[in-house]
């Protein structure tokens, strides 16, 4: 399975940044947006990651013209048609994601295959939506793309033995560590870090200690780059309470269930950087 023209759907946070590696990693990159004030936005930031990266001295001028000379983007689907592989970025939505899968399959060849960046939809039932769940995968990548080394790689039951090592090797072509990952909500990352920070809060609601003390314990304690509260702020309270419940959903495990103060924190809008408040002000 030979890939060299990618498409990525969605031009957000993740998706901009997906786009950004594999063109940079030399394939012919389609990046497709709902329309052109998200897609203008998302290639904006593709645009001032890499001018930064230039301003800095991290990124050669030559590097960042090859990059964008690799990059497209468009508002519709036919611009897909001739993609290898495509990475869907889009909303955690299961009907938002099944229907555009509809409207690809329509265009695509028979041989691209499809993998989903989600960080919690089950990739098995994603690949029964679809009419291709042999060419059908995972690929979960990490905020912000073009500095984290880890890739996820998750097979669904369907996906075949081809599939899987065509999907693997691309991770290992953009300059990532993919790790397998079994298909199970929160792979193995989250799994792990959802908990971790769950019980975070519970101990903070307790009293445990200051929302700095903790974060701080963490960090000079255990050696974390940041603390909790601060990673919580980052990764957006709204997409770890979205995990969370379905992971309890899942499990029915305590360690799994979102603390109330979460809940309550979502529900005010306080999502964290994004938002300009979360456990922190910004």
């Amino acid at each position: 399975m030979a890939i060299k023209t990618v498409g990525v759907l969605g031009c957000g946070l993740m998706g901009s940044g997906i786009a950004q590696v594999c063109a940079a990693a030399g394939y012919t990159t389609v990046v497709r947006e709902v329309d052109d004030i998200a897609l203008a936005r998302g290639v904006g930031r593709i645009k001032k990651f890499l001018d930064d990266g230039v301003a800095k001295g991290k990124v050669e001028v030559a590097a960042r013209e090859q990059t964008l000379g690799n990059l497209s983007g468009t508002t519709n689907f036919d611009a897909l048609k001739d993609c290898d592989l495509i990475i869907e970025a889009i909303i955690e939505n299961l009907d938002d994601k099944r229907q555009t899968y509809g409207s690809l399959e329509k265009i695509v060849k028979p041989s691209t295959i499809f993998v989903s960046n989600t960080s919690s939809l089950c990739i098995t039932e994603l690949a029964a939506t679809s009419s291709r769940p042999d060419r059908f995968g995972g690929l979960h990548f990490f905020n912000p793309v073009p500095l984290m080394k880890l890739v996820e790689v998750i097979r669904a039951l369907t996906t075949s033995d081809e599939t899987y090592q065509a999907v693997f090797s691309f991770a290992q072509s953009l300059g990532k560590e993919p790790i397998t990952a079994p298909d199970r909500p929160g792979f193995i990352v989250n799994r792990l870090l959802v908990p971790y920070l769950l019980d975070a809060i519970r101990a903070y609601e307790n009293g445990l200690g200051t929302l700095e003390d903790i974060d701080q314990g963490m960090k000079l304690g255990c050696g974390y780059p940041m603390g909790p509260f601060t990673l919580l702020d980052f990764v957006g309270l709204d997409t770890t309470y979205y995990i969370a419940n379905i992971m309890f959903e899942e499990f029915r495990e305590p360690a799994y269930a979102p603390p109330p103060l979460l809940k309550r924190m979502v529900l005010a809008g306080r999502h964290g950087r994004k938002s300009g408040q979360g456990f922190y002000k910004y």
